[in-house]
């Protein structure tokens, strides 16, 4: 946690749903819109780092009105060039000795493999709020045909404590994987990749000191990057797990809470 009062962050990573998007209203606040665009003028480093698809991530980097800079999606397994509006690097994993486990214990679930600016193969059908971009109904022989960067899990019917439950302990083949505190849902990304390894590597890149890191999150994806920055934010909804990974806890998404802490710093 940073204590110096004239501390500014130079690298600043957002998770999209429940940081800087209100999952109630699917809408993004005037003011947490005015609390980044203040950032991103003062020639901060904004990174948005979520585990939503390109194709999911897009469209908040166009209501952000971000235009340059990198945005990590599928949980740091694709970077997008924000420019360019295309993937520059993408990391995968063969899907089906994962796919296999997760069949055997969590039944009855559907599945979801990326394919990348395209869509998802699914196999059974998920609900548009859900998936960004199209659906093409897939066997699972079909999933596990190619490498993919990210494999979703939906355990419908079944409550997040659930297969929070079932998931508890259990390690998948040559993956990383988090589960959701708001869904039943399990996201599989490859081997030591997570928003904070994914941002990490950025940071050296840029060559930003770490002790000049920000990061703000909600979800069990987000608590590597909370851990990785100098100073972690968890917003005021988020699950316990999540809060205590962070250096502050701000206010709930729905009270704009990003705004409130970004403005710290911001003004």
């Amino acid at each position: 946690m940073v204590s110096d009062a004239a501390w500014k962050p130079r690298l600043i990573a957002l998770d999209i749903d429940g940081t800087l998007l209100d999952p109630a209203t699917q809408a993004i606040s005037a003011a947490v819109k005015t609390a980044v665009r203040r950032v991103v003028e003062t020639g901060t480093q904004v990174v948005v780092s979520t585990g939503r698809s390109t194709l999911g991530t897009l469209p908040i980097l166009d209501e952000l009105e971000l235009t340059s800079g990198v945005a990590l999606c599928s949980n740091g397994a694709v970077r997008v060039d924000v420019a360019a509006r295309e993937p520059v690097s993408i990391e995968t994993f063969e899907p089906g000795p994962v796919l296999a486990e997760l069949t055997r214990r969590l039944p009855g679930a559907i599945f979801a493999s990326e394919d990348i600016g395209v869509g998802s193969l699914v196999t059974s059908k998920f609900s548009e709020d859900e998936l960004h971009g199209p659906q093409q109904l897939a066997t699972l022989d079909e999933l596990v045909d190619h490498p993919v960067p990210r494999l979703i899990a939906n355990w419908v019917d079944h409550e997040p404590a659930e297969l929070i439950a079932a998931m508890t302990g259990v390690r998948l083949p040559n993956c990383t994987y988090t589960v959701d505190h708001y869904e039943p849902w399990v996201t599989v990304v490859p081997e030591g990749v997570t928003k904070g390894s994914a941002l990490e590597k950025l940071r050296a890149e840029l060559g930003i000191a770490s002790e000049d890191t920000f990061a703000a999150g909600d979800g069990d994806n987000d608590i590597e990057m909370l851990r990785w920055a100098a100073h972690g934010v968890a917003m005021g909804q988020a699950a316990e797990i999540v809060r205590a990974a962070a250096d502050e806890v701000t206010g709930p998404v729905a009270e704009d809470g990003l705004a409130a802490v970004l403005d710290r710093w911001f003004r």
